[in-house]
């Protein structure tokens, strides 16, 4: 049977088919080898421009807490949004565009209403002819609740290659309560990842956290994230701060301020046993007569502190043996000469004090008995005094972690070879004893009283308590004994006594409660300006009240200063007032009362109830055992407020009604609520406020609902 394949004609043909494969092989491993070996370098470079190595990722920078727990700085994202008009076009959805233009005009001027639908239609249109792939929506950034709201917009809400719009995202730091505590919470440059001042500084490296890197490789014109190392998200930092206490001090010293038409104020608050920074305020006038924080001037002042300096030139006086409190010194008709110069006490006027006990010396201030105790007992070995001063603890440095922070410059005596004084004038001694010749920053001189109140034992001034990651502790920074006792137990109740009684029937009774024992010490001292002394360019003076409350049982202390020009400028009257009001409202917030022992059991407690976070105020009646209506997801401990009003129904139970918020760029209803929530919506806002008198919100001087102008300031009306 013969075969049906032809060999002559078929042979042929694979013959070829595999010379031909044959051939393309080499071809194949020839081009691989050429672009191997002479195209090398070539290749490589394209290869180069395809991916990007070792690009950074930021982390999320860490919170900055109240010592309960409020967030008082922290990392919010911000958005600036565009529209790519070529992506548009190519996903073919112009037609889109076309149909829903008008609606996006007019979903674009209810979220932005200082904008028009013909301002969005010009500027959109204008993008859309020049087939831009970039052009802004909006040309400033907007927080994550507009951007959702664009989001939501038609066409917006298509993903980004179907409909071009696309974002850039930004860490916007922010201080929840605006300005409160603002130049020790401290602030970010700009844009810039970089700290400027405050907390946010000196703690900086463990807010911010550790950069990631990421390679990126382009695959089919996307850019694929590789990472390498994972960012590390920054840790919280527990402040001492209490929001309510610091905000109590800022009013009061503002509005004492106002009064008296002074440059500068400080207010500072401390913890007792603990050193607990609870408040510090440091306002300054500026050019438009607003106070503002500008210096840490708490800190950073180098000041002669005037009479609050000497409580510690007695206490050295006592502890070293030289005088008791039985002691009598002389001060004629209130002006005594003393090497060529004279002392004055404050009423030489009206004939002086004559014959003054140790205690009155300190209960009416007086510069002749202070300073004539001091000179007669160290004016032959004024390094003892000055010695004894350091001990109590004032020529300290605290290491305060506020970038311009100073400590106290205190002179010491030297002599030369010949053993006389170099740096030193017989008048150095007397005008040192009542706080001049002296260089003392407020913070030195609370920690001193606080010392006091402390039977002795020094703390460090504390601003930072922990260390906080994840709901976690991962440090701690307990209070810190500087020194365990500054004078001899006797002396320090002998000036406890001494100081209570400045109050009592002394200068300081305008500090004084009739709730609570208060002890302290007035100060009013001409500020030196330099080589021109005292009195070139008029007379500034630098007033001031230092104390502590409850005298009896001492739980915190507080220094109010103040800098002013001109007469009168009183530290009893003008600073004592605003420490009367700091220690009345810290004493009322403090008072712990229970509640099932307080009611009456034949009546219903049903307390009144401000507009405001009613997310707080639900929290609060739950632990009062008040029935409310919540019904809303969240939870107070999450930082994130829900807004609205409260109505009592009959004497059972509270309504709270969540209220709709205005957008950033509208003003604000706030009547009915209390002063920190009014000041927590309008400078959230950008608008500046000024407070007027206390309790609810009754009247608002911008009208809500209208647009946010640049530079708007509230004065908001309580009662």
């Amino acid at each position: 049977m013969s075969s049906k394949f032809d060999h002559k004609k078929v042979m042929p043909r694979y013959s070829a088919i595999a010379i031909i494969m044959t051939i393309f092989a080499i071809a194949v491993v020839g081009k691989a080898l050429y672009i191997m070996t002479a195209k090398h370098d070539y290749w490589m470079k394209v290869a180069e421009r395809q991916k990007k190595d070792s690009v950074t990722v930021k982390p999320n920078r860490g919170n900055i807490l109240s010592c309960t727990g409020q967030l008082m700085a922290s990392s919010l994202p911000e958005f600036k949004v565009f529209m790519d008009f070529k992506a548009l076009k190519d996903a073919e959805n112009d037609s889109l565009w076309d149909a829903k233009q008008d609606s996006i005009y007019l979903c674009l001027h209810q979220i932005f209403p200082n904008l028009s639908e013909s301002d969005f239609k010009k500027h959109l249109t204008e993008g859309r002819a020049k087939m831009s792939r970039h052009w802004p929506v909006y040309p400033k950034r907007v927080d994550y609740n507009t951007f959702t709201e664009i989001k939501n917009i038609p066409v917006f809400r298509l993903k980004p290659y179907q409909s071009g719009f696309h974002w850039e995202e930004y860490n916007a730091r922010t201080r929840t309560y605006g300005s409160l505590a603002g130049r020790t919470i401290g602030a970010m440059y700009g844009a810039k990842d970089t700290a400027r001042f405050g907390l946010e500084l000196s703690y900086d490296s463990i807010l911010r956290g550790t950069n990631g890197i990421v390679h990126r490789r382009k695959v089919r014109n996307k850019f694929l994230d590789i990472t390498d190392t994972p960012p590390i998200d920054g840790a919280d930092i527990v402040t001492t701060i209490d929001v309510s206490i610091q905000d109590l001090a800022e009013r009061s010293l503002i509005d004492e301020l106002k009064e008296i038409n002074a440059n500068v104020g400080v207010a500072i608050v401390m913890d007792v046993p603990t050193g607990d920074i609870k408040a510090i305020v440091n306002m300054e006038k500026c050019f438009d007569g607003e106070y503002r924080e500008i210096h840490n001037h708490a800190v950073s002042d180098l000041l002669e502190p005037g009479s609050v300096f000497k409580p510690a030139s007695i206490l050295v006086a006592l502890d070293d043996g030289v005088v008791d409190t039985t002691y009598h010194v002389e001060t004629g008709g209130g002006i005594w000469p003393m090497y060529g110069r004279e002392m004055k006490d404050h009423n030489w006027r009206k004939g002086g004090y004559g014959m003054l006990t140790l205690a009155q010396t300190l209960w009416y201030s007086s510069n002749i008995g202070v300073s004539r105790i001091i000179d007669d007992h160290y004016r032959n070995n004024p390094e003892k005094f000055v010695k004894g001063i350091y001990r109590t603890g004032l020529h300290d440095d605290l290491k305060i972690p506020l970038a311009g922070a100073t400590p106290a410059r205190i002179r010491m005596p030297h002599r030369n070879k010949n053993g006389q004084y170099d740096n030193w004038a017989k008048t150095s001694l007397p005008w040192m004893s009542i706080g001049y010749e002296t260089q003392v920053p407020p913070i030195s001189t609370l920690t001193f009283y606080n010392t006091i109140a402390n039977n002795g034992k020094m703390m460090r001034p504390r601003f930072v308590s922990k260390v906080m990651k994840n709901g976690e502790t991962i440090m701690e920074f307990p209070p810190e004994v500087m020194r365990q006792q500054i004078a001899k137990e006797k002396s320090i109740k002998e000036l406890q006594t001494i100081l209570e009684q400045v109050v009592s029937v002394g200068l300081g009774k305008k500090a004084g409660s009739p709730n609570f024992k208060v002890a302290g010490k007035t100060g009013t001292a001409q500020i030196s300006k330099g080589a021109g002394g005292y009195k070139s360019g008029g007379t500034s003076y630098l007033i001031s009240f230092a104390g502590y409350f409850p005298a009896d049982a001492p739980r915190y202390s507080c220094i109010v200063c103040i800098q002013k020009s001109g007469l009168p400028a009183s530290g009893g009257t003008m600073c004592g007032k605003v420490f009367h009001q700091i220690s009345e409202g810290i004493m009322a917030q403090s008072l712990k009362v229970d509640v099932k022992d307080a009611r009456d059991s034949a009546s219903v407690f049903v307390p009144d109830v401000k507009a405001g976070n009613i997310l707080a105020a639900n929290y609060v009646l739950s632990h009062l055992g008040i029935k409310t209506n919540a019904n809303w997801s969240g939870s107070y401990a999450d930082g994130n407020p829900i807004w609205g009003k409260a109505e009592r129904v009959g004497n059972h139970s509270i309504k709270l009604i969540r209220e709709k918020q205005y957008g950033k760029t509208i003003v604000p209803d706030i009547t009915g609520m209390g002063a920190r929530d009014a000041i927590y919506n309008m400078e959230s806002r950008g608008i500046k406020t000024q407070i007027i008198g206390r309790g609810k919100v009754v009247k608002q001087s911008l009208v809500p609902g209208t647009v946010i102008k640049k530079g708007a300031v509230c004065s908001i009306v309580l009662e």
